[in-house]
């Protein structure tokens, strides 16, 4: 059975993050659901409104990471740092299928087309991330910090 999240995940956060995301029907003609990044992220933070657990059953794996559609990259760098400020620095106790780092995942696929590895510190990932990408990694910092 899942663990409840009980360190308070602000979905609301989240989902508003992810609708500002969202390419819509008017752009994409019809909503590919959990075949885009961005719909997938969304059932799972629909998912979790309904039941609040920490796991999301093979989540990072059902991540659709051959979406190639084209996001704002400012939303997307936006969704990032929230969702960073929403992990709860677990370190060890990181798990990949957790719901924090199954949306991240969704988000990087689009703004960096793939995923990047998470150790369970915000600070460290974006470390990692400055030296990968460090434009962009620059930008999600400053969101995060502020």
């Amino acid at each position: 059975m899942a663990e409840l999240y009980k360190k308070g995940l602000d979905s609301e956060l989240v989902q508003n993050d992810l609708e500002n995301c969202c390419r819509s029907e008017a752009v994409c003609g019809q909503c590919q659901n959990e075949a885009c990044t961005i719909g997938y992220a969304k059932q799972c933070i629909k998912n979790y409104q309904k039941e609040p657990k920490k796991e999301v059953p093979n989540g990072t794996q059902k991540v659709p990471a051959m979406d190639f559609k084209v996001f704002d990259e400012i939303d997307l760098e936006i969704g990032i740092a929230h969702i960073l400020k929403e992990c709860k620095d677990c370190k060890e106790d990181h798990t990949e299928n957790c719901i924090i780092n199954v949306v991240r995942n969704c988000y990087e696929v689009g703004l960096l087309g793939g995923t990047h590895p998470y150790g369970g510190s915000a600070l460290q990932y974006l470390m990692q991330l400055q030296a990968e990408c460090p434009d962009k990694a620059a930008k999600i910092a400053a969101i995060y910090k502020s």
